[in-house]
């Protein structure tokens, strides 16, 4: 509920970062991209024998599964900041995100942590040729309970 209203403080000064001669930055929240840093080391630490294009497989309720879902639940927030940002911020934050290349980072670890069969298990009873239920074809709930 926070990350939508936090852009409209940085509206305030955006008129000062169109005066450099250089490409301007501007970072999302220190304290976002501070987790954020954090968890992308963690990641490369545990994908790192892992090429692009092979997957990992991550066991659920694991440590891993945790930092994974920390990582992915950041950029979640992340994402939502920028949504909710007007488009001379998100230049702005996107020169940061070039800058750290933490959007490069986020999709090495995309394609290492994407399955290769993103089938949804469960009752194996349907026709093999019928409609296969994918992660992509069907909604999925995170609710915390």
């Amino acid at each position: 509920r926070l990350m939508p209203e936090l852009p409209k403080f940085d509206d305030e000064d955006l008129k000062s970062y169109g005066d450099e001669e250089e490409e301007s930055a501007l970072s999302p929240p220190a304290a976002l991209m501070s987790v954020l840093a954090t968890q992308e080391l963690l990641l490369e630490n545990i994908l790192e024998c892992i090429p692009v294009g092979e997957f990992a497989v991550i066991q659920p309720l694991s440590d891993e599964f945790c930092l994974v879902l920390g990582y992915l639940l950041t950029w979640k927030l992340t994402l939502a900041f920028f949504k909710a940002a007007s488009s001379q911020l998100r230049v702005l934050y996107s020169q940061y995100l070039r800058r750290t290349k933490s959007l490069n980072k986020l999709l090495y670890h995309l394609f290492r942590l994407m399955p290769e069969n993103p089938v949804i298990s469960g009752p194996t009873s349907e026709v093999p040729n019928k409609d296969t239920k994918t992660f992509f074809t069907e909604e999925l709930h995170l609710d915390v309970k």
